[in-house]
């Protein structure tokens, strides 16, 4: 949910509860107002009604109260109360609907005799004024809060422009690219500060990126050269008839020391460029027909080792990736599944449009599964192995969608490839 979009939803509701608050609120005072005045008149009626008693000493229905109800009635043994306010309904006799008064009752001796005496004011009129203002007042707080709400809605994304112009501008930018990240300067000082903030920020990035670059550049130039010096004259060494057993002992291991730290230095340097996203080609790659092309290559080294191969489902498991890197990833994958194999065992592979798995037999596991993809953690103790390779293949998944995960069942060790979410 977009920020806007949750600001103006908190709005609105805070909103309705304050205006149905405010409506409740002005419906209560117009009521009170409006019951106020209906009773002072009836305070002006009982003043009237008193001071008529008192110059005629009696009370007959004469039209003197035309605009109110009025009821005497005589009360037997009780003395004079107060008065007393209270609502009360009457039926019309002209279309038998009851309709709202508001009635004053207050005794008053009359001939000696007290009286209890109940003037009514009809509040059908009241409450019609009442209705029409309270509706008028909603209609008015209704509109008032669309139109606050719909320009609060515009203010706030002319406000906000600079914001989500600098957001795809970011989201647009690319290291590999070379170009640099162009922000503006807004007039909103926090926006404006948030700008410089990114562009020291990118060109930092820019610029470690490019050292970074050059530095993997040159190592994988300019070491792989005196490496593969050192080998070739070791090679020479040891085809020399000239060496005792001892030497040549020595000279093996200063060979198989220089060819790990090639493996070494073309490993770390291709982590590098992975992580760097400095593969640029992608396209779409079949991996599945790609692991079965591989498989097949390896026919030699898999009838030395004895395997059996199976291939299950083979379906198009379709992923985008740079050529090299896909063909980097099922040949770790494959040299994996051999590597940690045993005689007489057999390798799965299992293909859908959703998943690609690949299943070998070998030993227990005897460290952490989930530290297998860490760097030079290992499980074989052969010369021929710098702890890299499921590293890489990690690598490449997490740069380009694809999670790698591993599971080992009775000695079944399994590697499945699915597309990441998004």
């Amino acid at each position: 949910m977009k920020l806007l979009t949750k600001t103006n939803r908190i709005y609105l509701a805070f909103s309705l509860v304050i205006y149905l608050l405010t409506a409740v609120a002005f419906y209560q005072i117009i009521r009170l107002v409006i019951y106020e005045e209906v009773e002072n008149r009836l305070r002006v009626e009982k003043r009237d009604f008193q001071t008529y008693v008192r110059a005629h000493n009696a009370w007959s229905n004469i039209p003197y109260f035309v605009e109110n109800k009025i009821n005497v009635t005589p009360v037997v043994g009780r003395g004079a109360r107060g008065e007393e306010f209270s609502d009360t309904l009457i039926l019309n006799r002209y279309d038998h609907e009851l309709i709202p008064f508001r009635q004053l009752t207050f005794y008053q001796p009359i001939q000696g005799v007290v009286h209890r005496v109940e003037i009514r004011k009809s509040l059908i009129q009241t409450y019609r004024l009442i209705e029409v203002m309270t509706v008028a007042m909603m209609l008015f707080l209704g509109l008032l809060l669309a139109g606050t709400f719909w320009f609060q809605g515009k203010l706030s994304g002319r406000l906000w422009y600079p914001f989500y112009d600098t957001l795809a501008r970011i989201k647009g930018f690319d290291l590999s690219s070379g170009a640099s990240l162009t922000l503006d300067s807004p007039q909103i000082t926090e926006f404006r500060e948030l700008n410089d903030v990114l562009q020291k920020m990118a060109d930092k990035m820019q610029q470690d990126y490019r050292s970074l670059k050059e530095f993997t550049e040159n190592a994988s130039h300019e070491m792989q050269t005196p490496l593969a010096l050192i080998n070739a004259k070791v090679e020479q060494l040891i085809q020399s008839e000239q060496l005792t057993e001892t030497q040549t002992h020595w000279i093996e291991s200063i060979y198989q020391a220089s060819r790990r730290i090639s493996r070494l230095n073309q490993g770390l340097l291709l982590l590098a460029k992975i992580e760097n996203r400095q593969f640029n080609d992608s396209q779409i790659i079949d991996l599945a027909g790609l692991l079965t092309e591989k498989l097949t290559d390896m026919e030699e080294v898999l009838s030395f080792k004895e395997l059996s191969v199976s291939m299950q489902a083979m379906k198009p498991f379709d992923v985008m990736l740079p050529p090299a890197l896909a063909d980097i990833l099922v040949t770790n994958l494959v040299n994996n599944a051999i590597k940690h194999n045993q005689v007489n065992g057999r390798i799965e592979l299992v293909a859908t449009t959703d998943k690609l798995c690949l299943s070998n037999t070998g030993g227990q596991l005897t460290s952490s599964p989930e530290r297998l993809f860490e760097r030079f953690k290992k499980e074989s103790t052969g010369p021929d192995s710098v702890g890299l390779g499921l590293s890489i293949i990690r690598q490449i998944g997490d740069s380009y969608g694809l999670s790698i995960d591993y599971q080992e069942t009775e000695g079944i060790h399994q590697f499945c490839l699915t597309r990441s979410q998004p």
